[in-house]
């Protein structure tokens, strides 16, 4: 910062003044010159209605004569006219070309003196360290080469403070000044003492009677400062979002019975010495509601209200839930449009009886206005092609039209993650029942170039390098190609996926893989596979699904031990998989990542045999169900999770049994046990007598089985003051078993020929049983998961692995 000041020329004057005023000696010209005009045309005793023959001005540098002129109410031939000048001084003024103007009589000619304001060369920004220049730049209206103002720099200075005041720093200081150069030219300097951050101190609620200020605290977004948020800004003092905590908290009392809540206000009070804020919200809770009669009132031809009372998901006694009435009546009015009442309209009211502190609720139920789509209109879309967009818009010209149309168009849109902002509007068409849609989008990069690392339990250490893009063309097409290198693992990928093949609601992809595994941290051999997958899936409504694929692949077991077991060694060498699978799936989550309510049913089936070395089938089930405990915990944090599998397989045609396909149970389907540590495992045996000689043989080896079945119950909770710093909690039971050992060759007797004795352990569906507890953090480096698992129960020869984490990110 101080070359810059080297840099500048001739001498500084500071403005002071223009923190709180301009510099009132500078401006009084400006308020005087009209009085002295008139002063004058009186003194010269001139007869009313002689006329201006000549203008003349004086002091004009830059500014053409010509142009002052313009900008004057008085002209040549006009008569002098005191109001006259008056204007003309107050727009020469209002130009911002001056920095003083005088007007005056000689005669019949007007002689207009002007000093021009200098002209800003550069601007400079001293002592910012928070905020860059180039995010200062941009809020000011200070420009190089353009004329400068005093009272623009003023303004300019409270832009600059805005820009601190956004950042907690309401305690920085800005001083503009002025370098006077040669030809009337100016550097803009604007020196900044930016001060400590202004923090949130102390957060206190009044008027709060049912909950507690740290339970009110967790719904605020705005935190007390403390020494673990360093990578938090939830502890900055802003006003907008004291509003937005005022909405936190209305929200959260309506959603738990409160129906006469009100936010009185939200404060905030800068201590005295400006390091720190102390925030105050004033509310009244009023009483609490239960729900009492729930009806509902139809008007829609064929449909009586008493067929309708299956779509009411409340029920009495639990306590009001504005947030869940709403979501109620929207479910409602979807059921009922897609169900063949296009304009169903669902409007729940309610009636209070404060007496019982209860309130009964309507859903009253009728037909809205007929509105029908006359024209798609889309713009802004300067990569995605148009047709890319129309199918994702859930109608088109001439359906029905409904608000709740609109509401999925845009969520629709978003989903692509194609573009910054979606905006969906509507308009009236050329008749009362038409209407016309109109999309307007701003497009976003949608390529990635990605590099990655982290460490997993699973693999080691892990690096990653990605190429993609998710609109290859602006056709909707994703493609990209990426590579995986870790200590025990190499993976390369090249997938291509069209999500809207030959514009149907058709999804196809390909991918080809190359993939290496070295098992040596628990497995006495390594894996590679190489090969292709065709995918092509279809969506029969929103919520249920199919999909299909092929795979064609090249597999290889390898690097095998001395002390591998004669399992193992059965399966050295190249095998060929040709495999066809489908997956039907049904899901209603709220959302794919943590869901908080809604479940999900997986029906899947892998045929392999179509060539190949491998046949067999397999089938596989899951399902997992979220229960949020919203009115048990009385916030939206908690969520109950319970999942459950089931898979079987069996072989055909006399083709061999290669454990690399067998199911395998433990790491993420069984936490507390190793991957693949529960079930069919070969032991070792010692017989000095058998083997060349004499060697023992038999290692142990985890086999996999033909059957699996899992299960676990899961509560995620948040952890109490650290919710904003992206940490959750869980806690969970997990259960499961596998069995069916399914191998080329049994080696379990004695064989003359001097083959080698294999024992097999832990084939039984007798159930594993652990419990334990885990974090999730979404920190600033990426996602970090820590699982605690404990066995209780547990077949004698399995492996355990108590603690399990994982970590990565994109970069």
């Amino acid at each position: 910062m101080k070359s810059k000041r080297s840099a500048l020329l001739a001498s500084v004057f500071v403005l002071p003044t223009l923190v709180s005023h301009a510099a009132e000696a500078q401006f009084a010209p400006r308020h005087q010159t009209p009085v002295a005009a008139r002063a004058a045309l009186a003194g010269e005793g001139v007869v009313r209605g002689s006329r201006i023959e000549d203008i003349q001005v004086h002091g004009n540098d830059r500014i053409e004569e010509s142009t002052i002129q313009s900008y004057m109410v008085s002209r040549v031939g006009d008569p002098f006219s005191q109001d006259d000048l008056d204007r003309s001084l107050k727009t020469l003024y209002a130009t911002g070309l001056f920095k003083d103007v005088t007007i005056k009589r000689s005669g019949t000619t007007l002689i207009v003196n002007v000093v021009e304001n200098p002209v800003v060369n550069r601007i400079v920004f001293e002592g910012n360290h928070a905020a860059k220049d180039e995010d200062l730049n941009k809020v000011i209206s200070l420009r190089p080469r353009a004329v400068f103002s005093t009272d623009e720099a003023s303004a300019d200075r409270q832009k600059i403070l805005e820009v601190y005041a956004q950042k907690a720093r309401y305690g920085a200081d800005v001083t503009p000044e002025i370098v006077k150069l040669a030809h009337n030219r100016v550097d803009v300097v604007f020196r900044i003492s930016e001060g400590p951050q202004t923090l949130v101190k102390r957060i206190a609620f009044v008027g709060n009677k049912f909950y507690s200020e740290a339970r009110l605290a967790s719904v605020v977004s705005s935190k007390e400062t403390a020494w673990y948020r360093f990578f938090s800004s939830a502890d900055q003092y802003n006003p907008e979002r004291l509003k937005y905590d005022g909405e936190l908290l209305r929200r959260f009392y309506l959603a738990n019975g409160f129906v006469d809540f009100q936010m009185v206000n939200a404060t905030g009070e800068m201590s005295p010495d400006r390091k720190s804020f102390f925030v105050t919200f004033t509310i009244k809770e009023g009483p609490r509601y239960r729900l009492g009669k729930i009806d509902i009132r139809s008007s829609l031809r064929h449909a009586p209200a008493v067929s309708l009372r299956k779509y009411i998901e409340l029920f009495p006694n639990q306590w009001y839930d504005g947030n869940a009435i709403q979501q109620n009546a929207t479910n409602m009015e979807e059921s009922l449009q897609a169900d063949g009442y296009p304009f169903a309209v669902v409007r729940p009211s309610i009636a209070r009886n404060p007496e019982k502190h209860i309130v009964n609720l309507l859903f009253d139920v009728s037909e809205g206005p007929r509105m029908y789509v006359e024209r798609l209109d889309i713009n802004g879309n300067t990569v995605t092609r148009d047709d890319v967009i129309r199918r994702q818009l859930p109608m088109a010209e001439g359906d029905p039209y409904t608000p709740v149309l609109r509401k999925y168009a845009k969520q629709s849109m978003e989903d692509l993650g194609y573009f910054k902002s979606v905006n969906i509007s509507q308009s009236q068409g050329s008749a009362p029942d038409k209407v016309n849609v109109s999309t307007g989008v701003v497009e976003k990069p949608t390529g990635e170039f990605s590099l990655g690392g982290g460490y997993s339990t699973d693999v080691g250490i892990i690096g990653n390098i990605g190429l993609k893009q998710h609109n290859l063309l602006g056709t909707g097409v994703d493609a990209g190609i990426s590579g995986t290198m870790a200590y025990y693992e190499r993976q390369a990928d090249i997938s291509f996926t069209d999500p809207y093949f030959l514009n149907r609601n058709l999804v196809v992809g390909a991918d080809i893989f190359y993939i290496n595994n070295r098992y040596q941290t628990y497995q006495n051999y390594s894996e590679g596979r190489y090969g292709i997958t065709l995918r092509m899936g279809y969506s029969y409504t929103n919520h249920l699904s199919q999909s299909f694929n092929y795979s064609l692949m090249e597999r290889h077991v390898g690097g095998v031990w001395d002390h591998s077991s004669q399992y193992v060694l059965d399966n050295q060498g190249h095998s060929l998989l040709s495999q066809l699978g489908t997956t039907i799936q049904y899901d209603t989550r709220d959302r794919r990542i943590m869901p908080h309510k809604g479940f999900i049913l997986r029906l899947g089936g892998d045929f392999a045999g179509i060539g190949g070395d491998a046949k067999y089938v397999r089938g596989k089930f899951d399902a997992a169900y979220y229960l949020p405990l919203d009115d048990l915990m009385g916030n939206h944090d908690w969520t109950v999770e319970f999942k459950a599998g089931t898979g079987y397989m069996t072989d055909w045609g006399g083709g061999k049994q290669w454990i690399i396909d067998n199911f395998y149970l433990g790491g993420n389907n069984l936490r507390g046990f190793l991957d693949g540590g529960a079930g069919p495992r070969a032991i070792g045996q010692t017989w000095p007598e058998l083997g060349p000689n004499g060697k023992v043989r038999g290692g142990e080896d985890l086999l996999g089985g033909r059957f699996i079945y899992t299960g676990s119950a899961t509560v995620h909770f948040p952890i109490p003051y650290a919710s904003s710093m992206g940490l959750r909690g869980r806690a969970f039971v997990d259960t499961g078993s596998l069995a069916g050992l399914r191998v080329a060759h049994r080696w379990t007797n004695k064989a003359k020929d001097g083959d080698y004795y294999q024992g097999v352990s832990g084939n039984t569906l007798t159930p594993r049983v652990s419990a334990g507890a885990g974090i999730s953090w979404q920190s600033p480096f990426g996602l970090l998961n820590i699982d605690a698992g404990f066995p209780i129960m547990r077949s004698r020869n399995d492996r355990t692995q108590v603690l399990r984490f994982g970590f990565g990110q994109q970069f």
